[in-house]
């Protein structure tokens, strides 16, 4: 299989997961969209390599497994910040990260945070539609960035966690972000030439 068709697998094994989360208001609107839910997942994707794409693959496929849904401990992982009284109910059912594991994590985390902040200031009239990036913005109805991130992060092994953090690392070191990468890949799936475009465009409606 190619790169390309393995994360077309990762991502059937992806929305298989996340169309079973089960919520308490019944199933969102977005679990019954496979089409927009691919799209976004080939974003995220878009900077992955064979080895990082094949660890996550396997975390999902390990933990299936053993009867778990790492779709739905990411979610739960976000309620740490989004609703604390909640998850105090529901963490000892969640595995919790090393120390290593979560030394990594905050590093990831800085350096995402510190991207999508520098992605706001460049392209304002994309991001306004953005979550919120930072955690203390989180609140029942509303999950940031940064809470995001780390709930899926959470549900990494070592092994996807140190592939992850080589990825940023070397994205940092070639002058790049991840968060201009997912949103230019983002963008142009939905026909704009790039970022500038999608911004100008963007600003034009604004000011109609």
């Amino acid at each position: 299989m190619t790169l390309d068709e393995k994360k077309e697998a990762l991502i059937r094994t992806e929305w298989e997961l996340f169309h079973n989360v089960n919520n308490e208001g019944g199933k969102a609107d977005c679990q019954n969209d496979p089409e927009t839910f691919a799209i976004m997942r080939r974003c995220q994707f878009v900077c992955w390599s064979e080895e990082l794409v094949e660890s996550w693959h396997n975390d999902l496929l390990t933990a299936k497994e053993k009867g778990r849904n790492l779709l739905s401990e990411k979610y739960a992982w976000m309620m740490r910040s989004t609703a604390p009284f909640e998850f105090g109910q529901i963490s000892r059912y969640l595995v919790f990260p090393s120390i290593n594991a979560e030394h990594m994590i905050e590093e990831i985390v800085s350096v995402e945070v510190e991207w999508m902040e520098n992605y706001e200031k460049q392209y304002p009239f994309m991001a306004s539609g953005n979550r919120p990036v930072h955690k203390e913005k989180d609140s029942e109805y509303v999950t940031s960035f940064e809470t995001y991130l780390v709930g899926e992060l959470h549900t990494y092994s070592e092994k996807t966690l140190s592939l992850y953090l080589d990825m940023i690392k070397q994205l940092k070191k070639d002058g790049k972000s991840l968060a201009v990468e997912i949103m230019n890949a983002m963008v142009k799936s939905y026909g704009y030439k790039d970022l500038a475009d999608a911004e100008y465009q963007q600003k034009l409606r604004t000011k109609i």
